[in-house]
Parts: structure tokens; sequence; C-alpha cells
């Protein structure tokens, strides 16, 4: 199928899985992929408005890396490259505010420009407000 010219995308993508230790965070390489792939078959970037929205065990992820290092031994976020590249390249990434007070995490543990939100169910519910569909992959 393809694409008609003029299209333009607005994606939500639910992340709730955390990564396993040293990997990345699976949701946030299928929002990279869907936004790669459909510029590669034509369609212009700034067509494509991709969000994620994290809860549950996925939370950690995006944290900064100076959050991270204080719970693993000084090391780095795997997923603070992927995070940053994202959100530079204008994915909006709202974490779940319910599963950060469960976690402890607070806004100064992030990756800079995560938002935070009531909860997953009300950043969902916003997206969908504005227009974006819940890609189920």
């Amino acid at each position: 199928m393809p694409i008609p010219p003029g299209t333009e995308f607005k994606v939500a993508f639910d992340s709730s899985v955390g990564a396993k230790d040293g990997a990345l965070n699976k949701t946030f390489e299928s929002v990279a992929r869907f936004i790669n792939m459909n510029v590669a078959a034509g369609m212009p970037r700034d067509a494509i408005h991709a969000a994620v929205v994290v809860h549950g065990t996925a939370g950690p992820d995006l944290l900064s890396n100076s959050a991270w290092s204080k719970t693993h031994g000084g090391a780095a976020n795997p997923n603070q490259p992927l995070t940053r590249a994202l959100l530079d390249h204008g994915v909006r990434i709202i974490l779940c505010g319910q599963s950060a007070a469960r976690m402890g995490m607070e806004k100064g543990d992030l990756e800079p420009g995560v938002e935070l939100a009531l909860s997953a169910m009300t950043a969902h519910a916003l997206l969908a407000n504005e227009g974006y569909s819940e890609n189920p992959f």
C-alpha cells in the first residue's frame, strides 16, 4: 500500500517493559525504525509526529546518565543516546507520573526533555485528543 502524497502521521507508542541490562528499549527502537522507514519511503520527516508513553518497568530507561549511574555502579544509561536522539528529532517522550512516583523517580532524574504526565492513561487520552493514533507494535 503506497503512502499517499500529503499524508501526515501522528502516532503514539506505548512502552511498559524495560530493557534488559545493557540493551536498548525495544519500543524506543521501534519508534526510530518507524520514522526512518517512512522517511526512506519518501515521507517528509516533518510530516511524521511520534510520541512514546512510558510506564511500568520501562520508566528507568528514561533516567539521565547521572541518575542511572547512582544505581548502576557509575555506568551510563545504555538508552540515553537513543532517548536523546529521539527527543532531538521532535519525538515526545512522556513518563507516567504514577510509575515515576512508585519508583521514586523525580523530573530532575530524567533525561532533559522527557515530559511527566499525571498517568500513562491520561497521556494517551490527551494524545488521542490531539489526533494521535496508538501504534500496537
